[in-house]
């Protein structure tokens, strides 16, 4: 997810929204990833791009290059497929919650 600066939505104007489309595909992919989808919000967020990447040192380096560029301020959020949630609620943990 990410929310564009003021100077960011100027170059967003400029270039408009398939250019940028291209330009973090090139990214995603030099990197060793695979963009799914990008799409431009209204709300909280303005863009939502869904990528695999092939590891989370991977993705915490795009998101500190994309933010030092300036334009954008970005947030990565790593998600599970089902199979993998499925697998993570077989593994064994034991927990003390607070107080007990």
């Amino acid at each position: 997810m990410s929310t564009y600066t003021a100077e960011g939505l100027k170059g967003l104007t400029a270039d408009g929204g398939t250019k940028r489309a291209d330009v973090v595909q090139a990214l995603i992919e030099n990197a060793g990833g695979r963009m799914e989808s990008l799409h431009f919000g209204f709300g909280e967020d303005d863009t939502y791009v869904l990528c695999e990447l092939p590891d989370h040192k991977t993705a915490a380096a795009l998101a500190i290059a994309i933010r030092a560029a300036g334009g954008l301020d970005t947030r990565v959020v790593p998600v599970l497929t089902p199979a993998e949630v499925d697998e993570t609620t077989q593994i064994n943990v034991t927990y003390q919650p607070p107080g007990r």
